[in-house]
């Protein structure tokens, strides 16, 4: 297996798993044993079960929601005084004349633009910090699978989500978590940060 291939592999399931919502990347059931003749050469991998069973990717996986957490409750302290003026209006608004109504919805509107802006830079920032925080595992787990693959006498790997089911001998995820574990258990990293989008157009 060459090198390329193992950071093909590696990269489009990690690219995956960073698109996805973190509640989606869970560990892949293994595939049903079905009995058989082992296939020599053949041999398969959860990277996905790699990542969310090992140390350093449990380790990652919390200090990403603690970033988020912090990221959710710098956006909640910002809004809450506005949402207090909304829930005034609601109150208010019957008994207000068309033109007042539409100019404090207006200003509400414009309130709400900085708050709303920040939401969005930090959900972008976070994103990238999730892609990063892949990256850098999957940096690590390069070298361990070669050396599981290399013990194994691979001569093909697939992942092992697309298995319905066989000879599950030759599933390498288990080797693979254990090497990665006695390698890097602990992830430390904080949340990108990416430059400001552009403002938007005002509506005519």
């Amino acid at each position: 297996m060459t090198i390329a291939g193992r950071r093909g592999l590696a990269a489009a399931a990690l690219a995956t798993l960073a698109a996805a919502p973190a509640a989606h990347a869970q560990a892949q059931p293994a595939a049903p044993s079905l009995g058989g003749p082992v296939i020599p050469g053949l041999c398969m991998l959860s990277i996905e079960t790699m990542i969310t069973t090992s140390k350093v990717g449990v380790a990652t996986e919390a200090r990403l929601k603690e970033l988020a957490t912090q990221a959710q409750t710098e956006v909640d302290t910002q809004r809450r005084p506005i949402e207090a003026e909304i829930k005034a209006f609601q109150t208010a608004a019957a008994g207000l004349k068309p033109e007042d109504r539409a100019a404090r919805q207006r200003a509400l509107a414009t309130k709400l633009q900085p708050i709303e802006a920040v939401a969005q830079q930090r959900t972008r920032e976070l994103q990238a910090t999730r892609v990063k925080a892949l990256q850098r595992i999957s940096t690590d787990a390069q070298p361990v699978i070669a050396q599981v693959y290399k013990q194994k006498n691979c001569g093909l790997l697939i992942n092992r989500g697309s298995v319905l089911g066989g000879n599950t001998a030759n599933d390498l995820t288990a080797a693979v978590v254990q090497g990665l574990d006695a390698k890097v258990s602990t992830a430390s990293f904080n949340r990108e940060v990416l430059p400001a989008a552009a403002p938007a157009a005002p509506q005519r």
